[in-house]
Order: C-alpha cells, then structure tokens, then sequence
C-alpha cells in the first residue's frame, strides 16, 4: 500500500467501535463495518509465508519460574483488583513481576500491531496473547505460536469441559488453551414474539419484518444461519457459506432486516426496536437482570460457540513461566474469582459449584455454566484459508452494506 493508503489503515485500526473496546462486563461490541470494509478492499492482512517453522514444531522446554511474564488481554477481562496476579506471585515467593496489558481490542487490529514482530520470531515481550477462534488459528497456521509441554499442565489437562478439548484449528490443544467463551445465538422478547424462536427461520418470519437485526460478525452471522440451512459450519465449504450469505442478503434487501451492528442492538431490543435477533450470550445475561422479557435461546440448528485462547508467541521470554500461569487458572478456585467478574462461559470444571455456594441464583446460569446437553447444540467456526476469508468478508460486506 502507498503512504496515503497506510495512514488510512492505521487510522481505522484505532477505530474505537471495535469489538471489545466498549465491552462492559459481559457485553461486546463489533469491529466497524466501514472498517472491515476497508481491510476486504486492502486484500488480505495476512503476510506471505509464515513465522519460524522450526520454533512452531519445538515443543516449550522445561525450566524455572522466571522473573517476569507479560500477558497482553482484553480489557475487563479480569477481576478488578487482578487478585489472580497476586496469587499467582504468591504462589512462588513472590515471582514473577507479572505486566498484564489490556491492549487486545480487536483481533485484527492486535494483528497488525504484532505481526511483523511475530514473524521475525520476537515477540514484543508477550508471554501470552488471548485471541479469538480464527486468529488463534491464523496465529497456528503461520507459526507463530509455540507447542505446549502439556506434562507441565496438568490442571489444564484435566480440568477444561469436554466441548472445547478439541475445535478444529487445534484438535489435540498443542497451542491453544480456553480463557473464556460465549454463544451467538437467538436473542429474543418474550412480549413481542408469537412462540420461542427455536428456528433461524422466525428471524425470516413476515410477522417480524422490519423488528430484525443480525451481527456485523461474519463468522456469528453466517454460521448461524449456514447452519439451519442444514451445512455444518465446523467443515462447512465456501459455497455453502455463501448460500447463507445469499439469504442474508435476500433478507436484507425485502427489509425483513433492520439492520447489521455490533453491541448497540441491546439498545435496541431494549427500547422494543426489534424483537428477534441474533446475539451474544454474554449480552443476555446482563440484559435479563434489568428486563425479564428479554431471552436467549440456541437455535435448534446450533449457535456458534466462540472462545477467546491464551497462546505463547514465538520468541516469549518466558515460555515455561506461561505455561505454569495458563495452568493456575484452570484451578477451579482461581478461575471462580475471574467467573465471577466476566459472566462468560466459564471452560473450567468444578468452578460452578463454587460459585453456586456465593449465589445460587445468579450463577446457577446455563449462559456461564452451560452443561454438555446445552452445548451440544453449538458449533465451532472452521478455521478459513486467506482465499476463503476473502473471498466471504467481502460477500458478506456488500450484503450488510459496509
């Protein structure tokens, strides 16, 4: 790209409607449609080639606690007084000085500030980045991530729930490790609709043209509605996504849809705007406390379960250290207290009878502490190759009008 058009990209990544940059304790907004618009145009934001292929096979050695670890996550995502951190120190006399820096604020744009690091095979300092899904696999398949020594992860290996110990892009768990989940899904009010929206199709209903509105979020968008087409999004291909993309599309033209946006559709089924919609899990949880109406339900073709993963770049100076904190939290004592603050899925076994003994009423919550029956109705995006991510985020842009 020429100067002019470089400027351009680095001011849309500092964009701040971005995903996560207005997410409130359970609620996420979406990267900018002009923005994402403008990514598509560039072509993609993948390099050429990958990072060091040699440190992508090595498995992390074993070693000692070291001085330091740098964690670079989301913000909020996290208690408030980051008691975790301390305990962490605490639990070995004191070390590692942990730096934890809430600098993901988006996917892409956490991407373009790292890669050209990340693929020189340094870090930036990092020990760990959360990401989501598809960045996580994008950040497998360049070799930009290290290989765990699961041996030295023993609270991990036992401890993570059972539908998430092998998504597509990383099967065995070798690079990835859950730190906290949600679900796209059918958000609804109970005062407005005839029936519970069990079926993608009542978001096509007549009745509802006009009270409808779907994420900006291509991946939550098109693999809800790939899947009641009968495709399974986890190996779904091209085509068939674009079937779904069709339909989206013919809804938006007839005006059936209101509209495509990020977080700001709480407002707008809060205020009876619309009525039926695609939507976060996280959102439903918050919005129930203030109105009872309002409802989430996975539809019976399955809603898209997300997770956002810790991983280790290549050139972490201290692999080993992160290894050993990405196990701490997957003790159910230690991840109770960060349950407590996101509201999100927790991936941790035995946390919800913790938490349920603090407040039965509120954490009893199938949105927090879903069961293996509640999960089996989700699926998990399938990792995309550059061509096809392409070839579907400028589709589906042209279909949401960015």
């Amino acid at each position: 790209m020429n100067d002019d058009l470089e400027r351009q990209f680095e001011r849309l990544l500092r964009n701040p409607l971005t995903r996560r940059s207005i997410l409130q304790r359970g609620a996420a907004g979406a990267l900018s449609a002009s923005a994402l618009a403008y990514l598509a145009a560039c072509g993609t934001d993948e390099p050429e080639g990958g990072g060091n292929e040699s440190e992508e096979a090595k498995t992390i050695p074993k070693g000692k606690i070291g001085d330091s670890l740098y964690v670079a996550n989301w913000p909020l995502y996290i208690e408030e007084d980051r008691g975790t951190l301390k305990e962490f120190q605490e639990e070995y006399d004191g070390k590692p000085k942990v730096k934890y820096v809430e600098e993901v604020n988006d996917n892409t744009e956490f991407f373009g500030k790292v890669r050209q690091q990340y693929a020189q095979g340094q870090s930036g300092g990092r020990d760990i980045h959360v990401v989501t899904d598809w960045m996580a696999a994008r950040m497998i398949r360049l070799g930009y991530v290290q290989k765990f020594d699961k041996s030295t992860m023993p609270n991990a290996n036992a401890n993570l729930i059972e539908r998430l110990k092998s998504p597509p892009f990383d099967p065995q768990r070798e690079y990835s490790m859950p730190w906290q989940s949600g679900i796209a899904g059918i958000i609804y009010r109970k005062d407005k609709v005839k029936r519970e929206p069990k079926s993608v199709d009542d978001l096509f209903d007549p009745d509802y043209k006009g009270k409808v509105t779907m994420l900006t979020e291509m991946r939550d968008t098109v693999g809800v509605v790939a899947a009641s087409l009968g495709h399974d999004p986890e190996k779904a291909s091209v085509d068939e996504f674009m079937e779904a993309i069709d339909k989206i599309g013919e809804g938006a033209d007839s005006g059936q849809i209101r509209g495509f946006t990020g977080n700001e559709y709480t407002k707008d089924i809060t205020k009876g705007d619309s009525w039926v919609i695609i939507g976060w899990s996280g959102d439903a949880v918050q919005l129930q406390a203030d109105d009872p109406n309002i409802q989430f339900v996975i539809p019976e073709t399955g809603g898209h379960l997300w997770t956002d993963n810790m991983q280790i770049p290549v050139g972490a100076p201290e692999p080993f250290t992160a290894e050993k904190f990405i196990d701490f939290v997957y003790r159910p004592e230690v991840q109770a207290d960060i349950a407590e603050y996101v509201n999100y899925i927790c991936p941790v076994k035995g946390v919800k009878e913790i938490l349920v003994k603090r407040d039965p009423e509120f954490f009893d919550n199938q949105l927090i502490f879903p069961d293996e029956a509640f999960l089996e109705d989700t699926f998990i995006f399938r990792g995309l190759k550059p061509e096809e991510e392409q070839e579907l985020d400028d589709a589906f842009q042209k279909v949401i009008g960015a």
